[in-house]
């Protein structure tokens, strides 16, 4: 066995096979009903063709099947690929052609897309779809794939330098395949609470060891966090729940049957409508298993925590400081918000903040730099060799990732995150920063989200321009400028405000920074 994450499913389905792994609707799968059913698709694309080191897109909403397809292509040492199931032809081309995939599962209810953009991807010869029907040529379902399958293994030995690529999707350019050998990925991403394991079998070891506990990511599996919390749960020997697709109301009454005791989210965007659901006048659930709310990949502004904490005062609200290319870093310093100032204590020993001349930052100093990880991180970008080397420097023999947030180390070793570098807004020689600015908005009992971006001005190169969801009847700008001048400096303050029916986000609840953008242009 290597630290290799199809070698330690097996050796977790081996040992505690009668446990239930995975739940989704009304399907339960025990870990052993799961590998024998990711074995037999793992057969079924080994006969189709797809080899070691193969890229096998997966275009699914969250589902058994998704967990299957994943594991089945590690089984056969191949690639999976997410697609995220929002994307329109033009891309859906680009991610297909970027990624180089050989076969695609898909959700039949994507079956159009599909029909009009396989044909123009040679690479992709092998289709499967799932829940229903497809008009595509050649595609075969599901069902049929595994129908006629051994459910044993007989695969190929595997290593823990095997590749594992998620697909994150840019704020502001197209997504990019973060690449990781899978011990490094292992290692990022492991669960903070447990002691790291020296070999293999600690992993198994600790899933036999565990109490059992139920875990929950909201967000969609082709958000690499969701897929994380999966691997997690499973090397804690746990169970994971999973919803089909975000709904408030249906993730509470899951909470409340499958008695949940973590809850992962990503950001605002999954927190506020999910609190609201709390609060509106009737609504009752059982949410007394439940544990720790977790909000990582997004911002979750003070306003919203404070809602959650009054809503859910027996939980944990925690937010956690990471990226698809760094793991999970850190853990928000207890009262700290984006309308305060983010501060994070990092939780692992090879995080800091570089300055200008790739440098360590001194604690106390002042200096602004970006955050910065060596040790267990991402390979690089698929197919991009230019931003991979941007991204990830050496320096002094040393290999580190560059994550692209600005921050400052406080005296007592904490992290101040001010955010991206790439969004922040220069308006008169000051640097001003989305989030903040959004969390404070986010305050107002008018606005039910709101994203920021700076806009071309003649007098200050840019100006601050923010994109408003109303709560209701929409506020003044008038109204909003006063709220806003109670929290921020003058030059933060938006100039410019867009009112819209709905804010567009991607799956993970992340803000569309070219929309927004475009939006505020226009008004």
């Amino acid at each position: 066995m290597e630290f290799n994450y199809a070698d330690l499913f097996e050796g977790v389905a081996d040992a505690i096979g009668d446990r239930v792994a995975l739940v989704c609707g009304d399907r339960r799968l025990t870990y052993a009903d799961l590998d024998a059913e990711a074995n037999r698709l793992a057969h079924h694309l080994e006969g189709v063709g797809v080899e070691r080191g193969q890229h096998v897109a997966i275009q699914l909403y969250n589902g058994i099947e998704y967990a299957v397809a994943i594991l089945a292509a590690l089984k056969i040492r191949a690639v999976p690929i997410n697609v995220n199931y929002r994307y329109v032809e033009s891309e859906l081309l680009y991610l297909y052609r970027d990624s180089d995939s050989v076969a695609l599962l898909y959700d039949a209810e994507f079956d159009e897309r599909v029909a009009a953009t396989v044909p123009q991807v040679p690479s992709i010869r092998n289709l499967i779809s799932v829940n229903g029907p497809s008009t595509v040529p050649g595609a075969v379902p599901y069902e049929e794939a595994i129908a006629a399958q051994p459910a044993t293994r007989g695969f190929p030995a595997r290593s823990g330098d095997d590749t594992y690529i998620i697909y994150t999707g840019g704020t502001t350019g197209m997504p990019k395949g973060v690449m990781w050998g899978m011990e490094d990925m292992l290692f990022a991403f492991w669960n903070p609470s447990f002691p790291r394991p020296g070999k293999p079998q600690d992993v198994v070891d600790q899933a036999v060891n565990a109490g059992p506990i139920t875990m929950m990511p909201v967000a969609p599996l082709m958000h690499g966090a969701a897929q994380m919390a999966t691997f997690i749960t499973w090397w804690m020997g746990g169970t994971i729940v999973y919803v089909r697709k975000f709904d408030a109301a249906e993730v509470w009454r899951t909470i409340e049957r499958e008695k949940v005791n973590s809850l992962t989210i990503t950001g605002d965007a999954m927190a506020i409508p999910m609190v609201e659901e709390l609060e509106r006048p009737g609504a009752s659930y059982d949410v007394s298993s439940l544990i720790a709310y977790v909000s990582t990949g997004a911002i979750l502004s003070g306003s919203v925590s404070d809602r959650l904490a009054r809503a859910l005062p027996n939980v944990m609200i925690l937010d956690r400081f990471g990226s698809t290319e760094s793991g999970s870093t850190a853990q928000a310093v207890a009262g700290s918000t984006p309308e305060k100032g983010l501060r994070f204590a990092p939780d692992v020993e090879d995080v800091t903040v570089l300055d200008d001349a790739l440098k360590v930052v001194q604690p106390g100093s002042g200096v602004m730099g970006q955050v910065a990880r060596s040790g267990w991180i991402a390979r690089g970008y698929y197919n991009d060799p230019e931003k991979t080397a941007r991204t990830f420097p050496e320096v002094d023999g040393k290999r580190w990732l560059l994550t692209g947030d600005l921050a400052t180390v406080e005296e007592d070793g904490s992290i101040a995150v001010y955010g991206r570098g790439s969004q922040a807004i220069n308006t008169g020689g000051e640097k001003v920063f989305p989030e903040e600015i959004e969390a404070v908005l986010k305050g107002h009992p008018g606005v039910y989200d709101a994203v920021v971006t700076g806009i071309p001005d003649e007098r200050w190169g840019s100006r601050v321009a923010a994109v408003i969801q109303p709560q209701g009847e929409p506020p003044s700008p008038d109204d909003l400028d006063a709220h806003c001048r109670k929290e921020l400096s003058g030059y933060k303050v938006p100039r410019t405000y867009a009112f819209v029916t709905e804010m567009k986000r991607s799956p993970a609840g992340k803000a569309d920074y070219r929309w927004a953008k475009q939006i505020a242009e226009e008004a």
